[in-house]
């Protein structure tokens, strides 16, 4: 029957085609899909997507739960061999973060500050060293060596020098993470004015634009991409850097307290403080991927996520 139905087709379009009428019998032998199928097609990416997204979630949640779990119960002090005073337990940890939480908050609000300010100076300056170097590359492209080779400098060895130029205030741990984020901005953000697109360059030459344009339309939007690539990066950096500084010279702050608890045995309040830092980092970090999708949306990569 499908096939007498088919010749019958292919027979009335060939005669149509003859007479130069329109093949009726052609359209007809072909029927759409029910009506009902298109929305159950939709359906089902939509579906996928929401069960992806269910267990993206849901997985790491119950891989944190079940690492608590397990650190509860002391399988990581007899896998390790430690003890409890070398790794409290995370119900010890809850209680002295309680127990110190109004502490713990104005600390944690002092290491963040210094985190915030330094990563954008840093970065600030990263970025017009990156500038200088893609406008005047005879004469910035050496400044990238030079801010690579302060990156190398470990902060153990850059926090008393801070700390002799600019006090034992917030200052030093602020130019301690602008030294330590400088370079992943100025390293990205050149990368990222120097891989244009060629014919992106033909054009605007063509067009006979002047170098600033050049610079301002194509190079920096091109950069932006590989700029929070940056921040990202120095998001984490700055908060590392900013608790080392407080290890050595400081009052107040994260790093201080957690020096002053591990000198006095006080290993719970001292995990108190990593939490609270890992938690601040994260938050950072966060807010600067939001920060991301909000001016760069028009990028090929954000809209494909």
């Amino acid at each position: 029957m499908e096939g007498n139905t088919v010749g019958e087709a292919a027979l009335v379009s060939s005669r149509s085609q003859e007479d130069g009428s329109r093949p009726k019998a052609a359209m007809t032998a072909q029927p759409g899909p029910p009506p009902s199928a298109a929305p159950a097609q939709n359906g089902r990416p939509r579906r996928r997507a929401r069960k992806a997204a269910i267990f993206r979630v849901i997985l790491p949640v119950l891989a944190g739960v079940l690492f608590l779990a397990l650190w509860e119960l002391q399988v990581i002090h007899k896998i390790f061999d430690l003890k409890k005073y070398q790794l409290p337990l995370p119900s010890a940890i809850a209680k002295a973060m309680g127990d110190n939480m109004s502490l713990l908050l104005s600390y944690t609000g002092y290491t963040l500050t210094e985190a915030v300010l330094g990563m954008l100076v840093g970065s600030a300056l990263g970025f017009i060293i990156a500038l200088a170097a893609t406008a005047w590359p005879r004469w910035g492209g050496g400044s990238l060596t030079l801010v690579a080779a302060l990156n190398a400098v470990p902060i153990v060895a850059l926090a008393p020098i801070m700390n002799l130029w600019f006090g034992d205030g917030l200052g030093s741990r602020i130019a301690i993470v602008t030294a330590t984020t400088m370079a992943a901005m100025a390293i990205n953000a050149y990368k990222g004015m120097a891989a244009i697109d060629p014919l992106a360059l033909d054009l605007m030459h063509s067009y006979a634009a002047p170098k600033s344009a050049v610079l301002r339309h194509l190079r920096i939007k091109n950069s932006l991409p590989y700029v929070f690539t940056a921040l990202k990066i120095n998001a984490t950096a700055s908060m590392i850097g900013a608790i080392v500084g407080e290890f050595f010279f400081s009052s107040r702050g994260l790093g201080y307290l957690l020096s002053n608890s591990i000198k006095v045995a006080k290993m719970p309040l001292g995990w108190s403080c990593i939490v609270l830092a890992a938690i601040a980092g994260v938050i950072f970090y966060l807010v600067v991927e939001r920060l991301e999708k909000v001016f760069i949306r028009w990028h090929p990569s954000r809209r494909a996520s």
